[in-house]
């Protein structure tokens, strides 16, 4: 990136794909902690690759949104799926790997991948 020309269409072209707040209630929400421990501990990159999978998949009724600090600092990345009428579920340690195998399993076929989640990760 060498100008603010170039960072303002970064911006714009990755704004349509991450939103800051999910307007419907009924869709599912994907929340990036994007505070600063998150930040350092590589929540940009699952940010990133959530947008793009979801994209990619189509998934209309999902939105992928950032938030500041969720407050598990040690579990940085963090991303928690809020899905209406279900408990959500928080996966910790996250990767862009891990972001494939969520969407995949989780956002498409419904089936959480509990080895990721905060559970698995206090035992």
């Amino acid at each position: 990136m060498k100008s603010l020309e170039e960072l303002n269409a970064i911006r714009n072209k990755v704004k349509g794909r991450v939103g800051m707040r999910a307007e419907d209630e009924n869709q599912t929400r994907v929340v990036v902690g994007m505070a600063t421990c998150g930040i350092a501990a590589g929540a940009r990159p699952v940010l990133n690759a959530m947008a793009k999978l979801v994209a990619d998949k189509q998934l209309e009724n999902v939105a992928v949104v950032q938030t500041g600090c969720i407050g598990l600092c040690r579990y940085e990345p963090i991303v928690e799926i809020l899905e209406p009428g279900k408990e959500k579920v928080t996966y910790v340690h996250m990767t862009a790997e891990k972001a494939e195998q969520v969407v995949d399993q989780h956002l498409v076929k419904g089936n959480p991948v509990v080895k990721f989640t905060l559970g698995a990760a206090e035992k």
